[in-house]
């Protein structure tokens, strides 16, 4: 890997990881554009950047989570699917990572996006309840809709945003949640994945890990302000309509691959 894949990887990880488009498929998506192979460590590798994602989530959403202890634990409660599924079945999720997995998940995600909001139409941008509403069982439900994001494609913030809006939550409120699921998630699943494959990465992985991880941090700090301005007056629609050119395109990129 150089140091131009390290940065490419890097910003596009921090733009897409809060975002309804699952940044690890965009990121499994880019790596085989650059030609980078799959390997358990690549793979290690697209998890690990994703904590300079999360680090900047926890700088924006300092106090809010100091303020409201109440919050932990239902991001803990949420948590719970995730992460009990995520142990039992790891390997099986690994196996999954790939295009064409990517490419339907990312059609899929999209088609559900416009049916949620279609059902939505005759409600008001800012309708719903705000995030200090959330019961704890509504958390949990939340979680449950984390949990299928562990298809690679489906795209995590996607997958809880979509269960937030199932519950009732304003888009503001069900985006928030979704960035702030995102701090006990990927720093667990990120310690486990260092953790599983710390012998396969070598120095020069970590450098290069260290540089896509200070671009996520930069991109994913400008891109949740931004995102949250563009939710909290439209809708949710482009990003479907994205999931799916892009879900198209790559399966046709992939149908065209010689064998």
């Amino acid at each position: 890997m150089t140091l131009f894949d390290s940065l490419i990887l890097g910003a596009l990880e921090g733009v897409t990881e809060f975002l309804p488009v699952s940044s690890t498929g965009h990121l499994i998506l880019a790596s085989q554009l650059l030609g980078l192979e799959q390997t358990n460590a690549h793979k290690a590798f697209e998890v690990a950047i994703q904590l300079g994602s999360i680090l900047a989530v926890l700088f924006l959403y300092a106090k809010d989570l100091i303020r409201d202890k109440t919050l932990w634990i239902k991001l803990a409660v949420a948590f719970l699917p995730t992460g009990a599924l995520g142990f039992l079945f790891y390997k099986q999720i690994k196996a999954l990572f790939g295009v064409e997995t990517v490419s339907f998940m990312l059609i899929a995600g999209g088609i559900v996006f416009l049916a949620v909001e279609y059902f939505r139409r005759d409600k008001g941008i800012d309708d719903g309840k705000e995030l200090d509403q959330l019961t704890y069982k509504e958390a949990f439900l939340i979680g449950l809709f984390q949990s299928v994001s562990m298809v690679p494609g489906t795209s995590r913030s996607g997958a809880t945003i979509i269960g937030g809006l199932f519950l009732g939550l304003k888009r503001k409120s069900a985006a928030e949640f979704s960035f702030l699921l995102a701090i006990p998630t990927m720093i667990i699943a990120t310690a486990y994945d260092l953790f599983k494959h710390r012998h396969e990465m070598v120095v020069d992985d970590y450098s290069m890990l260290a540089v896509a991880f200070v671009t996520a941090f930069a991109f994913a700090f400008a891109t949740v302000k931004l995102f949250v301005g563009f939710v909290s007056r439209h809708t949710f629609v482009p990003f479907a309509i994205y999931r799916i050119i892009v879900g198209v395109i790559f399966f046709y990129f992939v149908a065209t691959l010689p064998a």
